[in-house]
């Protein structure tokens, strides 16, 4: 299994890795929806007290940002027949929050086994592949790790999510309906252009990535958990 997997991994990143390069530069042929703040016409099925509400345009799946050739909208186990657009908005808000954590993860996964074992990493008592490094950490890394992730996940609920107290007991979980997926206002190198087109091709390479990022994450993770080495190891670099 040692000799079979990891080229079997490493080719499937490949395939992965050139069909979202190419495609994350193609901008979406249909017209695309959440892409705006300046939009007029209400998007959500529900008000920001999570009451329904009628919408004046109709919505369809298929336009929104991230619909890309080869496969064009892709949904093979149908996510989004029966579901209203309050309800892919928070499928969309997902992909894009575990796209930014996995790109996270891979970058943190080849950073850190690049300095195991050195000083720079908790003074040189973090060793193994990446997978084993969390378990080694002291516990006051953990404190700062959980605090950090609380007020990320707290900034996040109050820029988009409707305050729970005003959202029904059947329904929970509502996006505000001023809020686009993803969307947390933070731009520190002011890249998101000003135009309607740049931004949603900025946010279709986002998405790629992303989900790039999530099977590249996976395939890392079962790589190592199969032969206990890392992922630089495998390279010899």
């Amino acid at each position: 299994m040692k000799s079979t997997l990891t080229p079997t991994i490493a080719a499937a990143a490949t395939l992965s890795l050139g069909s979202c390069s190419i495609s994350a530069f193609t901008t979406p042929k249909t017209p695309p929806v959440w892409t705006s703040k300046a939009q007029t016409k209400p998007l959500q099925a529900r008000d920001d007290a999570g009451n329904y509400v009628q919408s004046p345009s109709a919505f369809a799946a298929e336009q929104i940002a991230g619909i890309v050739a080869p496969t064009g909208f892709f949904d093979p186990l149908g996510f989004t027949e029966k579901a209203d657009e309050a309800t892919i908005k928070r499928y969309r808000e997902a992909e894009l929050t575990h796209g930014r954590v996995a790109m996270l993860a891979t970058v943190g996964f080849l950073a850190g086994e690049k300095v195991e074992g050195t000083s720079f990493l908790f003074d040189a008592s973090i060793t193994g592949p990446a997978i084993s490094h969390l378990p080694q950490v002291p516990a006051e890394f953990w404190v700062i790790l959980v605090a950090a992730i609380g007020a990320a996940e707290s900034f996040r609920a109050e820029k988009g999510w409707v305050d729970p107290a005003n959202v029904p007991v059947d329904s929970p979980g509502q996006l505000l309906g001023s809020y686009i997926p993803g969307d947390l206002g933070f731009d520190p190198l002011g890249l998101m252009p000003a135009k309607e087109e740049g931004i949603v091709l900025m946010q279709t390479r986002e998405l790629q990535h992303g989900r790039l990022a999530m099977i590249a994450a996976a395939g890392m993770m079962a790589q190592e958990a199969v032969d206990g080495k890392g992922i630089l190891e495998h390279f010899q670099m």
